[in-house]
Order: C-alpha cells, then structure tokens, then sequence
C-alpha cells in the first residue's frame, strides 16, 4: 500500500498513534486485522522500472551475447549477480535446499541461486537473487549501467545519450509521481 505520512500523537497511556493518507481501499485488511496485533514496515516509496529500461536493457544483453557467443540469458543472469541490493540469503535444512531453489527459480530467467556452507550443522545458506521484473527504477539503473560498462569493454557501441535520456526520464517521472501523492494526500486531508 502507498500513502504519505500524515500525523504522529504521542498517547497518554505512552503509546504513539501515526496516520497516513492512502487511495488504496484498506477496508477489509482493517476489518480482518483490527483486533489482532499486526507488524507494520514503512519505507519511501520507490518507482517502478519502466518499459523503456527493460527494452534498453535487452537491447545491450543481446549486443553482448552476439560478441561474446554466450546466450542472452547467461548474460541477463550474469549481470544480475554483479550489482548489489538485489539478493537475499537464507539458512534453510539441507533437505530443503533443492525444493527452495526449484520453487525460486521457476519465478524467471534471472531468479537464480546459489549455495553457501552454512556454520549451522545440517544446514545451507541460499543467496536468491530477484529477477529484474521487480526492480525499481534505481536497481534498474544500476543493472544498465553494469550491462554499459561490460559492452563498453568489449567495444560495443552503448549510446549513452540513449542512457542518460532514460535516467532523465526516470528522475522526473519520479517528481510527477511523487507530487501526484502529495497533492492527492493533501486533497483528501482538506477535502
């Protein structure tokens, strides 16, 4: 769910209440869980990848793969594990191991994982990697970017107008996006 801040209380009883404006309908995840004690994450909101990245980014992956004679997914799955922010790690029973990489990697081409040796007898850390199909628009950037600089050592013409014009774009469909949630928040609070 999507919304901004909207007011921080400190209780009498020293409880603290925090709000927050939202468009999305909260109802019946209200009801559900109103009796219940429920864990709340809240971090800034980040954008979306956009088409355009993804089109850009397996335009260079193919340019790549054709010099280098490696298939574009070996490429894609490559470049993936070369930037960070993009993997989690977790210890899980040996016996579970090869279900838990089946079951992830079945998400997509660049849904892979390794194994590590765990200090924990009997048991293995997975890194998982996610694919580039829920990047925003930063992990997206970061992923060109490597995929840039791998053609650019290999002689690749890589068109970085092309690159910075997306960056651009993305930056300020982010100002557009953010002040839409700003200006609908403050229409709901007055309206």
């Amino acid at each position: 769910m999507i919304g901004k801040l909207n007011q921080l209380m400190r209780l009498a009883g020293g409880e603290w209440l925090v709000s927050f404006t939202t468009r999305d309908d909260p109802g019946q995840m209200f009801d559900e869980l109103k009796e219940e004690a429920v864990k709340v994450e809240i971090k800034k909101a980040s954008k979306a990848r956009s088409k355009d990245a993804n089109a850009y980014c397996w335009v260079i992956i193919d340019k790549i793969a054709e010099k280098t004679g490696v298939s574009r997914a070996e490429v894609y799955r490559h470049a993936i594990k070369e930037i960070g922010g993009v993997s989690t790690i977790v210890c899980v029973q040996d016996r579970a191991v090869d279900r838990l990489r089946e079951g992830w990697e079945k998400n997509g081409i660049g849904w892979q994982t390794d194994v590590l040796k765990s200090r924990i007898e009997g048991c293995t850390n997975v890194i998982m990697y996610y694919g580039s199909s829920v990047y925003d628009s930063r992990q997206m950037g970061q992923l060109i970017d490597s995929l840039v600089q791998e053609a650019e050592g290999l002689g690749i013409p890589t068109y970085p107008e092309e690159t910075e014009r997306m960056k651009k774009q993305w930056r300020s469909q982010a100002k557009v996006s953010c002040n839409k949630a700003i200006h609908g928040a403050s229409s709901a609070v007055a309206g």
